[in-house]
């Protein structure tokens, strides 16, 4: 088939989420049962007394991993956590996932077992089920399809457009963490390619490699939401960089916010390798990404209830549009924020 590239638009130039939402400001809701549809961590179906949450992610050879230095097993646990993430970030229960793989004839029997031993550890740990999925040849790597499914009352469930002015914007763990790791691991495929010989450096770097390597969705903080009797208004998971997951709840509550750098969580371990090469480790925490934690919006009145938690950091409040989205640097200084985080067609 020929296409006409006259009038050709490059998929770069509008960014995994230009595209997504150039093609789904035309897709029709029909069905009265479609609570939401594209635009959030996951769409959300209304089936009675509970929701049915629905998320899914493609996971690309060279794309997305790179098999020089991640083991299958890893990869294969990661691929489910990345999309439970999406469920716990609507505040929602992951019950059950389906896989569909992309296969090349490279892979025998045994690596796509052990691909597969990382999925069903992943799948034990968290309490949910692999119900089916499908595999094909690929003549392009592996490929990683997976879809999560979740539930929770209608109530219960958290969208990225509920931010008010005056809340408080907060996120779990710590941030950077998994860039570094992977900027440990490229550097030793690159020494590794300039001499065979040697083994790779990894010492003292096992937090932040397993940041990279093996994620965690925060199932958890879920939990420890129901615990507090505390539900945000607004939520999202920390996939592309901390800057980007901000600016999507900004743009989807219409608001605007005030991010203070001194607040960011960042990890001894991650400050000091990114220090060692050389970088900002708040432009790591900003941009990175993959970190996987829950950024999310509380009232003002919440406080006392997370105030002492560890789980949780206060990092900014949310403000009026008018007065649009900045960092205040540690020295007082003022920034618009800007998103420069991971993009997918690149």
């Amino acid at each position: 088939m020929d296409f006409d590239n006259s009038s050709r638009t490059d998929l770069a130039s509008l960014g995994e989420f230009g595209l997504i939402n150039h093609l789904s400001q035309h897709f029709e809701i029909t069905q009265s049962s479609t609570i939401k549809g594209a635009g959030d961590d996951a769409a959300v179906i209304d089936n009675g007394a509970l929701q049915t949450v629905v998320s899914t992610d493609m996971l690309l050879e060279g794309v997305h991993f790179d098999l020089s230095y991640v083991p299958l097993k890893h990869l294969g646990y990661k691929s489910v956590m990345v999309n439970l993430s999406d469920i716990c970030a609507m505040n929602a229960t992951p019950r059950q996932i389906v896989v569909g793989l992309g296969l090349s004839n490279r892979f025998g029997l045994e690596a796509i077992e052990e691909l597969y031993q990382g999925m069903l550890l992943a799948c034990k740990k968290y309490g949910v089920d692999l119900v089916g999925g499908d595999t094909a040849s690929s003549r392009s790597g592996l490929v990683i399809s997976i879809t999560a499914i979740g539930s929770a009352k209608k109530e219960d469930i958290v969208y990225r457009s509920g931010a008010k002015e005056g809340d408080l914007l907060c996120v779990s763990g710590d941030l950077g963490g998994a860039y570094m790791g992977l900027q440990i691991l490229e550097r030793e495929k690159a020494v590794f390619k300039e001499n065979p010989n040697l083994q790779p450096d990894l010492e003292g770097k096992d937090y932040i490699l397993e940041r990279q390597l093996k994620p965690e969705a925060r199932k958890d903080i879920v939990e420890l939401f129901k615990k507090l009797d505390l539900t945000p208004n607004a939520m999202i998971d920390i996939s592309d960089g901390l800057a980007s997951e901000i600016i999507h709840i900004c743009e989807q509550s219409q608001v605007g916010v005030d991010l203070y750098e001194e607040k960011i969580p960042i990890d001894p371990l991650t400050y000091d390798t990114a220090r060692e090469f050389n970088l900002d480790p708040t432009v790591c925490a900003l941009n990175g990404g993959e970190d996987y934690e829950l950024l999310f919006t509380i009232p003002l009145s919440a406080h006392d209830k997370i105030k002492n938690l560890p789980d949780f950091s206060i990092i900014g409040h949310i403000t009026p549009a008018s007065k649009g989205r900045n960092l205040i640097t540690k020295s007082g200084t003022v920034h618009p924020l800007k998103a420069q985080g991971w993009n997918h067609l690149n």
